[in-house]
């Protein structure tokens, strides 16, 4: 396994970092198909994780996948105010009520409810912490299509990013560093 030297993870210049960060691009590993690298812009270069089943232009619920896709950044949600609120994304606090509807049959399927929910949903307030902070990407939000994944989100990682459900996720330190330089303009681009 490569590894990756502290020069890479370097905090470059605000401006220079601000400025390219229309676009975050996510590539899979060589090798290791459920670990990507992220680029930030600026040469800047982060480990994330990728879905279990690695990246696919057929995404399916339930497949493990994450999409081949370019994903608009929609908003987030925080659960501890340690990465403070300075983003231009719309940022809402977890509950425990916060749930995400993921049964493909159900009038609410990949949007957001208040638990207790009768349909099968995911628990934004998770003990293990991956969604302390996590971004909605516009996957299959608009239009919705049955069975073509839910809760497609931008959030932390498991220890030594281990895959995830089909999101991107990174860790909290590299969370920290990008929060503040996302907005709705900021595309996700996962390319092979």
């Amino acid at each position: 396994m490569r590894s990756y030297s502290k020069k890479r993870y370097r905090k470059p210049s605000p401006a220079k970092f601000c400025n390219s960060l229309k676009t975050i691009t996510v590539r899979a590993r060589p090798g290791l198909p459920t670990q990507g690298l992220i680029n930030a812009g600026a040469g800047v270069v982060f480990p994330c994780a990728l879905g279990r089943g690695g990246i696919s232009a057929m995404k399916r619920e339930g497949d493990g996948t994450t999409p081949l896709a370019r994903m608009r950044l929609l908003s987030g949600y925080l659960r501890e105010r340690s990465f403070g609120r300075r983003s231009s994304l719309p940022l809402a606090r977890i509950t425990a009520r916060l749930g995400w509807c993921d049964l493909p049959e159900d009038r609410n399927y990949n949007r957001p409810v208040t638990i207790p929910y009768g349909a099968s949903h995911e628990a934004m307030l998770r003990p293990d912490g991956l969604y302390d902070a996590v971004i909605v990407l516009d996957w299959n939000i608009r239009p919705r299509c049955r069975e073509r994944g839910s809760a497609i989100f931008f959030h932390l990682a498991r220890p030594e990013f281990a895959p995830t459900a089909g999101c991107v996720a990174v860790s909290r330190a590299v969370m920290a560093r990008l929060l503040p330089l996302l907005s709705r303009r900021t595309l996700l681009v996962v390319r092979r």
